[in-house]
């Protein structure tokens, strides 16, 4: 029997079990699909076949113990097969959701850039987005953060609750906007 607390999960199972205790859906947007297979394929045609060559170059040298080369090549071969299984098993569950098609909408879904005013008239604007490509820096949030659950479906002029920390505030949407739909070759 294996007693082990979840604290002392080693790197791959931690991966594995966010992978697998994350939502059913992995909404995501072609943009977000199209990066996430870049990197994949960047790492499986590029990067791994380098590091495979340092490590089978510094394992020729002899005593590995002290070799530097191959301790750290052996490590960035882990890491990099680690980050190989995680966006492997991402694209899997992903759904793709092209944002452009709600175009000229005012209802909020999935892919809408909101811009809405609270309490303290306080502009803010985001955009939600996948788990996966979600950048908080962007001011963009994810499908399931608690801005986005308060904001999906209601429209321009709605005023909705957000639940924080400081309680309920009213929130009300001034403006949704999409991408433009993608013009066919």
């Amino acid at each position: 029997m294996n007693t082990r607390s979840t604290s002392s999960l080693d790197d791959e199972e931690e991966d594995d079990a966010h992978v697998a205790s994350g939502p059913l859906k992995n909404y995501i947007t072609p943009e977000g699909y199209a990066r996430l297979r870049a990197e994949l394929f960047e790492l499986i045609d590029v990067e791994r076949p380098k590091v495979v060559e340092i490590v089978h170059w510094a394992a020729s040298n002899g005593d590995r113990s002290e070799n530097g080369d191959y301790i750290y090549g052996k490590r960035r071969l882990r890491e990099i097969d680690r980050r190989i299984r995680f966006l492997t098993k991402r694209l899997e569950i992903a759904v793709v959701c092209d944002p452009s098609i709600h175009h000229a909408g005012d209802q909020v879904f999935f892919g809408a850039t909101v811009t809405y005013v609270d309490e303290s008239d306080h502009e803010t604007t985001v955009t939600i987005l996948g788990i996966d490509e979600a950048d908080s820096l962007k001011r963009e949030v994810t499908w399931i953060s608690p801005i986005a659950k308060a904001l999906i479906k209601a429209k321009v002029g709605d005023v909705v609750q957000l639940q924080t920390p400081k309680g309920v505030q009213d929130i009300e949407i001034l403006q949704v906007d999409y991408p433009a739909p993608h013009q066919k070759d």
